[in-house]
């Protein structure tokens, strides 16, 4: 935290960080995989187009932030898990301009969770429809992420695991947490384009080449609820949950009710990426 590794229970931010009061910050979230860090220059590219985007300083060189990254996950013992980064402009007197000469403030931590072991038991997941009220700059990580617990909190209230929210022509962006994908009658893999319309996820990126790379057809451009309740397959993807089956829509069976063979075809394709490649931190 800002310079020095201080236990979970005693790291403090200051009340007027801009993170805290103004959400004025942006973040990442890497997935950590027998100890190695799965696409590590990819988020790392992101996370400097985002704080390029809001003008935030990056608060070192690239060289010793994967070091600390590094430590981090050294001290934590941490073999299997994810990392957060949280990069905010700093602290300043509360004021809505970009103040003077201030030093962007770093928080980085680190924990452990497990990993699938077969890439078939996933059961599937169900989402419910919500409609998207966010800012019109979501590819931007940012850490304003009000409208998407409010969806989440939506999607989990009618007994589903995530929100697909969908924009006012009907079309679906994104999920609140996730990437959101469909396989249609053809077999081909359909998911969103890149646009300001939605995140570039780290893991839709993978997907896309481990699909192409296999001979698989992947189709970049909107979808409607009704096409996705149509498909006979629809998943989800991102750092923490993986390649993930959709099993229903707003209470509608999609497919056989069970994750598609493509589904957990990526799935194994994408688990196995994780488990041979990343960054070796030994």
């Amino acid at each position: 935290m800002n310079g020095r590794y201080v236990a979970h229970a005693n790291a403090q931010i200051h009340i007027e960080d801009r993170g805290y009061q103004f959400s004025d910050g942006v973040y990442e979230v890497a997935a950590i995989c027998r100890g190695r860090i799965i696409d590590e220059d990819g988020h790392l590219v992101r996370l400097k187009r985002s704080l390029r985007e809001l003008r935030i300083a990056i608060p070192m060189a690239e060289a010793p932030f994967k070091l600390v990254c590094r430590e981090t996950l050294r001290r934590n013992r941490v073999h299997n898990g994810i990392i957060y980064i949280q990069i905010s402009r700093g602290v300043a007197r509360r004021d809505h301009p970009f103040p003077d000469d201030v030093e962007s403030a770093l928080v980085m931590t680190a924990r452990a969770v497990s990993w699938p072991d077969d890439a078939n038991e996933n059961k599937g997941a169900q989402v419910a429809t919500v409609a998207d009220i966010r800012w019109l700059r979501r590819d931007v990580k940012s850490i304003s992420l009000l409208p998407n617990i409010l969806a989440k909190q939506e999607a989990r209230d009618k007994g589903a695991y995530e929100a697909w929210l969908v924009d006012g022509e009907g079309f679906v962006t994104e999920g609140s947490s996730t990437n959101a994908w469909i396989v249609d009658e053809r077999g081909r893999i359909v998911t969103r384009k890149l646009d300001h319309n939605i995140l570039g996820g780290i893991t839709r990126a993978t997907v896309i080449k481990l699909a192409r790379a296999n001979g698989l057809e992947i189709v970049e451009r909107p979808f409607t609820v009704a096409e996705a309740l149509a498909a006979p397959e629809a998943f989800l993807t991102s750092t923490t949950s993986f390649v993930t089956g959709i099993i229903g829509i707003d209470g509608n069976q999609i497919g056989d009710g069970t994750p598609g063979p493509v589904t957990r075809l990526l799935r194994g394709f994408y688990l196995d990426y994780c488990r041979e490649s990343g960054s070796n931190l030994s």
